[in-house]
């Protein structure tokens, strides 16, 4: 019954527009800086794009992305293997988009889910401003 719950919910979490990505665009447009979304045709099909400034932003939510010393990157308690093995192949393919980008020419920003909290939007600002400057 608890796998059947959690693979609901799981099902239910989108890659796209998520409530942290959304909390960083509007923080980004109220900077005055103009953006494109989810460009496939860069690796890792980053969540905010500048093409001009060849820049891209990911969004990444800490349990996926597994964010170290993070409270949000916990390992669920049933089916660990499967969870350990998701989140490997989830850090190893970051990686590898990283590579990618660098090899392009291109600058990458990682905002974790936890930055975007109304306590730390003044430090994400800044972080996002000198990375666009």
């Amino acid at each position: 019954m608890l796998d059947i719950n959690r693979s609901l919910l799981m099902s239910k979490v989108d890659s796209k527009n998520s409530t942290p990505e959304l909390i960083v665009r509007k923080l980004i447009y109220s900077l005055g800086y103009r953006y494109r979304l989810h460009r496939k045709d860069i690796p890792g099909t980053p969540d905010i794009v500048f093409s001009k400034r060849k820049k891209v932003i990911f969004v990444h939510g800490c349990f996926w992305h597994r964010h170290e010393n993070c409270s949000k990157s916990t390992t669920p308690k049933s089916n660990v293997e499967f969870w350990i093995n998701k989140f490997s192949t989830n850090i190893q393919r970051d990686k590898s988009n990283y590579k990618k980008l660098d090899a392009m020419g291109w600058k990458y920003l990682v905002i974790w889910e936890c930055e975007t909290k109304k306590s730390g939007i003044d430090v994400l600002t800044q972080k996002i401003v000198e990375f666009l400057q």
